[in-house]
């Protein structure tokens, strides 16, 4: 065949395209479908088409199927929804659909599953499931309707409704044509996910369709086999649908139960063929198997012959087959009737983790070693992982690390051998240990005292190394600067040699690292006052003052001008040693959550908690967090110096309340008061400012001020995550008495929380009369599709509307003298709560509202204390008299109002300060 010129090509394209515009309109079927075919050829070829579409639409009432097919063809691919003929297109194809001939129907099918846009859902979600489930209706349309319906549902659930047509389409499992019941299976499959109730009678109907599959020989269903496999894409579809329900009757069971058995024993049978399609069929059925077996939970025999299977695959040949095995063994592990058979594999998967050549696997044998780990083994685990980290490919690093940090410290039946795995974490991989983990170790360290001078040991030796990372330096100089005095009676570890050691890291880290060290040595004023001088100066020196980054400058003044003006007693209130942190979910855990997904660490630890009664702590503690309104570096707010107090986490969200809500956008009722929320709120009694609460998800900081009757309260929400909180509304709950004393306007929040980002509402305040209750703040939004619903006690108490009123020792007792009646005292003796420093009382009395009248009492030891509460109705004067006794580690609180409630409220509030 000659060859064409590209000259003559584009001629004879030009020549054809005129030729479609000027031809007579008068084009008989077989014309009209040719060119019709020539204009979607040159549309693949990459050039626009913008003529013709009425052509292809007057296709599609011919008779002719070749006819109708070219109109179809062209109609799927080049019309959209927005076109101004799919109301044409519409009327043609349900002609079609009406005309019960089962070609022209399957071809109208076709398009509306290939176009699948919402107008077509609209037009015909109604009219489909009629067809399908209609009894005259032919087996290949059915197969096309189930399957349009499946693509209509994945693009605009909401618009195909569930009627009476479910419980006929369930019937369809049972259809002698097995290509209509394996479309019906993922129909049905993908329906019951999001309606399993409409749909569970699906489940006695799946088994008995499997048994009739499993048990058949490779010659019963000749057409449906695949290398001597029966039906394999239907056998896997119906096992993917019966994991959408629990375990059935104990009737169905059995049968299922021996189905599963089945597949198990034709696992251990010889080849049938050589053929890879043959093994890649059987092994395909046997993995979805095993994966119900494993939803089901509930046949520890089954379990263990699973696990067994599995670790056969552990040393195939095939790389696929090592992979799978290795996921699927990590769902086994957490089964408390499988775990230990998975652990019996652990030399396997050890030496999966060192020879392995494909990192994916290699991945996957880490994932299994962490979830096969508990405390009998975590010590081997944690070292394979340790010796495997020096080696390992970059893109797993951080993981790694992660996991290791966790197994360590949740297995840890010593925590010096916990403090010694995370330096040796921490110098093998210190690129990648987050600030999560070497908080972890702070945490830990702080709220256990029997590791705290064996750290602080470690921590000082593993410095003196010639090169330390920098998070080594950053746990060495928090440690040492919260028990660094627990070693310095080693000569070897004094005060000045701490000091010498740690300084000689500054000039090599990071300006982080640098404010934290500058904690340290504020630290070291207060604890070795020896070195004070030594300190001094360094912090005097140019190089910190006249520094060019604003935290250290600002750093380095305060501190000196601290150790320089306060006196001994303010330097060890200020300087104390840091309280232990609330306990909580562990924010290395939440890290690894987030980044592997919440199918896949999240349930496994989850199972492995419930299994596991002897692990370390539960519910683990994390960071203390800073305000809302400001938010330092994390390594600046590590020694607690001006932050705010760690708050708790608020509950997880319950698992009924999910069911409920996941598919609905229906305000819930409040959420029971958060944990912790009654002493954030005791917090705040005191103060104006601060973090009210924080979790995972959500931080809430408050700012508010007030003045006589009135006050304004900021309320700044913080979303801690990626992604953006949807629906998000904050509401105010008063009970009616405390509306009618109390009121609250607050301005509406924007909706949408983006990711890492904070929105702010005000709220006014007015107080009408003395009240006793706190209104509660309830929070809901959505997070990744999840309802999150969190309420807490807004700290708006009856001492915030006092106003502090100067008094002579005279006028106080004359005043005093005339609130004698019963009813305006209220007394009450306590025992000390909290170490009884005067500074500190002082300051207490001083933000609950009063003024604090010295040299009134005659006992300098008393405090006593005068004020006035504004309501809008009335004034009351209050009067107040607190007396320590040192001895006996009591106070005596009396309030005086001219109200018996207000006395009671008041007397209340101040007492759970002490």
């Amino acid at each position: 065949m000659p060859a064409v010129s590209k000259g003559d090509g584009m001629r004879g394209l030009a020549v054809f395209i005129s030729d479609i515009r000027n031809c007579d309109k008068a084009l008989d079927g077989y014309s009209k479908k040719k060119y019709v075919c020539k204009l979607l050829f040159i549309f693949l070829l990459g050039h626009d088409i913008d003529f013709g579409h009425m052509e292809a639409v007057n296709l599609l009432s011919s008779n002719r199927y070749t006819e109708k097919q070219i109109g179809y063809l062209f109609i799927s691919v080049l019309v959209n929804s927005n076109s101004e003929l799919i109301r044409l297109i519409n009327n043609a194809i349900k002609n079609d659909l009406a005309s019960r001939n089962p070609t022209f129907m399957g071809l109208a099918l076709h398009c509306i599953a290939n176009v699948g846009s919402r107008e077509m859902a609209e037009a015909f979600a109604g009219e489909i499931p009629k067809i399908l489930v209609a009894g005259d209706t032919m087996d290949s349309v059915k197969q096309s309707a189930a399957l349009c319906l499946l693509r209509l549902h994945r693009a605009s659930p909401d618009l195909v409704p569930v009627g009476d047509w479910t419980s006929r389409v369930v019937h369809l499992l049972n259809d002698q044509h097995l290509g209509v019941v394996t479309a019906a299976t993922s129909l049905i499959t993908t329906l019951a996910q999001k309606n399993p109730e409409e749909f569970k009678t699906s489940v006695s109907l799946a088994v008995s369709r499997l048994s009739r599959i499993v048990t058949s020989a490779s010659t019963d269903l000749q057409d449906y086999t695949y290398y001597f496999v029966p039906a394999p894409w239907l056998s896997v579809k119906l096992l993917r649908l019966l994991q959408c329900y629990p375990p059935p009757d104990p009737a169905v069971r059995g049968r299922l139960t021996e189905c599963l058995e089945a597949i198990l024993n034709k696992a251990q049978e010889p080849p049938k063929s050589k053929k890879v399609q043959h093994s890649n069929a059987k092994n395909a059925v046997l993995f979805e198997a095993i994966s119900l077996v494993t939803h089901h939970d509930s046949e520890p025999n089954l379990l263990v012959r699973a696990c067994n299977q599995l670790g056969q695959f552990l040393q195939h040949r095939e790389t696929n087959l090592r992979y799978l095995a290795l996921e699927s063994m990590c769902t086994l592990a957490s089964s408390e009737f499988s775990h230990e058979a998975v652990k019996t594999h652990i030399e396997t998967v050890i030496n999966a983790l060192k020879t392995e050549r494909d990192v994916s696997v290699r991945q996957r044998a880490v994932d299994l070693l962490y979830a096969m780990c508990d405390r009998s083994n975590a010590q081997q685990i944690v070292a394979e992982m340790l010796s495997y980290l020096e080696t390992a490919d970059y893109s797993i690093r951080e993981e790694i690390v992660l996991k290791v940090a966790i197994l360590a410290e949740k297995y840890a039946v010593d925590y010096t051998w916990y403090v010694d795995t995370i330096l040796n974490l921490i110098r093998i991989a210190g690129d990648y240990v987050s600030e999560e983990v070497w908080y972890r170790v702070i945490q830990i360290v702080i709220n256990r005292d029997d590791v705290q001078g064996y750290a602080a040991k470690t921590v000082f030796e593993a410095l003196q190394a010639p090169a330390c990372h920098e998070n080594l330096v950053k746990v060495g100089g928090y440690i040492l600067g919260e028990f660094g005095n627990l070693i310095a009676g080693d000569p070897r570890s004094s005060p000045l040699t701490q000091f010498h050691l740690l300084h000689s890291k500054f000039h090599l880290c990071s300006v982080p690292t640098r404010a934290l060290l500058l904690s340290t040595y504020i630290k070291f004023v207060n604890l070795f006052p020896e070195v004070k001088g030594t300190i001094q100066d360094v912090l005097r020196s140019d190089s910190q003052l006249k520094n060019a980054d604003v935290e250290l400058q600002q750093r380095a003044v305060e501190y000196l001008r601290l150790s320089t003006v306060a006196s001994t007693d303010i330097l060890a209130t200020v300087l104390e040693e840091m309280p232990p942190f609330p306990e909580r979910e562990s924010s290395i855990l939440a890290k690894l959550k987030k980044k592997k997904g919440p199918s896949t660490v999240t349930d496994l630890e989850e199972a492995k908690r419930e299994r596991s009664a002897d692990v370390n702590g539960g519910p683990e503690p994390a960071l203390a967090s800073t305000s809302a309104v400001s938010t330092p570096s994390p390594s600046a707010d590590l020694l607690g110096l001006g932050a705010a107090p760690p708050v708790p986490a608020g509950p997880p969200p319950s698992s009924g309340g999910l069911l409920v809500d996941v598919f609905s956008d229906s305000p819930s009722a409040a959420a029971p008061l958060a944990p912790g929320s009654e002493d954030n709120f005791a917090r705040f009694v005191c103060k104006n400012n601060g973090v009210l609460f924080e979790n995972q998800l959500l931080q809430i900081g408050l700012k508010s001020e007030f003045r006589q009757n009135l006050g304004r309260m900021f309320i700044f929400y913080g979303n801690k995550t990626s992604t953006q909180f949807l629906n998000f509304t904050p509401t105010l709950i008063c009970s009616d008495d405390l509306q009618a004393n109390l009121s609250l306007q607050t301005k509406p929040v924007d909706p949408t929380v983006d990711g890492g980002a904070q929105v702010q509402q005000a709220v006014n305040i007015e107080c009408v009369s003395d009240f006793t209750e706190a209104p509660v703040l309830n929070i809901q939004f959505r997070y990744g599709g999840t309802f999150q619903n969190v309420s807490v006690k807004l700290p708006i108490t009856l001492n915030k509307f006092f106003q502090p009123t100067e008094m002579a020792s005279q006028d106080f007792f004359q005043r005093w003298k005339q609130l004698s009646n019963p009813q305006q005292e209220v007394q009450s003796i306590f025992k000390a709560k909290h170490p009884m420093d005067t500074e500190v009382t002082k300051a207490k009395i001083i933000g609950f509202g009063s003024a604090l009248l010295e040299e009134v009492d005659p006992n300098p030891a008393n405090f006593v204390g005068a004020g006035i509460i504004h309501t809008r109705t009335a004034q009351i004067g209050c009067l107040l008299r607190l007396e320590p006794n040192l001895q006996a580690q009591m106070y005596r609180l009396t309030l005086r109002t001219s109200r018996e409630t207000v006395s009671q409220r008041l007397c209340e509030l101040l007492s759970e300060q002490f």
